[in-house]
């Protein structure tokens, strides 16, 4: 790559957080993620517009994982194009794009078992109603490793980084190692002010690839997550920033991880705690955020814990 490639960065707003989905002003544009259903034609197009770029010229849809709120639109974006672009997606994550069903699924398997909502899966149900635009087939799986060309000597290349879903990858920029992470790098979180990953082990070691192999200079987050202190990340970090980001979301699981072995160990507690089963980790951390409020990261990270930790002998 001979000339840095210009990034610009769409940003949605839904519920108590952004959305961030970035436009690549390649020879072939790329959008990675997509915010929900109303994100292409509310905010993309005429963010697009005011840069002098057209929204119908996108050429990539590519996908960082399989959640709404990065997958919502990716149909209405597609048919913004034409049909024409390439929505790339992991294969482990593809159910969410081919079926509103698998998020159901997926609240059903993790999160739903400690939340004690009896409406719980049709809330996500009339969720992905509203804001996935279509269900789809992806028309290129990824597994990691591949390299998309972009036009001209712009490539992109593939990086599995499970952990926060099974099929999360980042997409970086080869000659400049901008790299796109979704919800990968989670630091402490975004407005629940807890780390959502479904794989504990998986989740640091992406993070610890991210920061040893791909060393990113610049990295763009899918939302403003949060340092220590509670101040937000903005929509890119410098090189500085990505290793801070990265050292903090290392951090705050190896903390996360010693509370949750010690509660699990300890066995489970019947409470009236909206922390229960798991109102010790939540003791510990000194963690006083609403576990009920969707994404609901606090349970969906502890049932990662708590599968992990049923499996090992």
């Amino acid at each position: 790559m001979t000339r840095a490639v210009p990034v610009h960065p769409l940003v949605s707003p839904w519920g108590r957080f952004g959305l961030y989905s970035f436009y690549i002003d390649a020879p072939q544009p790329a959008i990675v993620d997509t915010g929900i259903a109303s994100s292409p034609a509310e905010g993309m197009a005429p963010a697009l517009a005011a840069i002098g770029r057209r929204i119908e010229d996108v050429r990539w849809i590519l996908l960082t994982h399989g959640h709404i709120d990065h997958v919502g639109g990716a149909y209405a974006l597609w048919e913004m194009t034409g049909r024409r672009a390439q929505v790339v997606i992991h294969e482990a994550d593809a159910p969410f794009l081919r079926s509103r069903s698998a998020h159901v699924a997926e609240y059903r398997a993790g999160r739903g078992r400690y939340l004690r909502d009896p409406e719980g899966e049709a809330k996500v149900a009339a969720a992905a109603d509203a804001v996935i635009s279509g269900e789809m087939e992806p028309t290129l799986l990824v597994r990691g490793g591949e390299t998309l060309s972009l036009g001209g000597d712009v490539t992109v290349s593939v990086h599995p980084v499970p952990g926060h879903t099974p099929g999360s990858v980042a997409y970086v920029l080869d000659g400049q190692r901008a790299a796109f992470t979704g919800d990968a790098v989670q630091v402490h979180g975004a407005a629940n002010g807890f780390p959502g990953y479904t794989d504990p082990r998986a989740y640091r070691d992406g993070l610890e690839y991210l920061r040893d192999t791909v060393r990113p200079r610049h990295l763009y987050l899918g939302h403003p997550y949060r340092r220590a202190d509670g101040t937000p990340y903005g929509v890119e970090l410098d090189e500085a920033e990505a290793r801070q980001a990265l050292s903090q979301s290392l951090d705050i699981e190896s903390r996360v991880a010693r509370a949750a072995c010690d509660c699990l160990r300890a066995g489970p507690q019947d409470t009236d705690s909206p922390y229960a089963p798991f109102e010790p980790v939540a003791e510990e951390l000194g963690y006083t955020g609403d576990p009920t409020l969707e994404p609901s990261p606090f349970f969906t990270t502890l049932a990662g814990y708590r599968t992990h930790f049923d499996r090992t002998p």
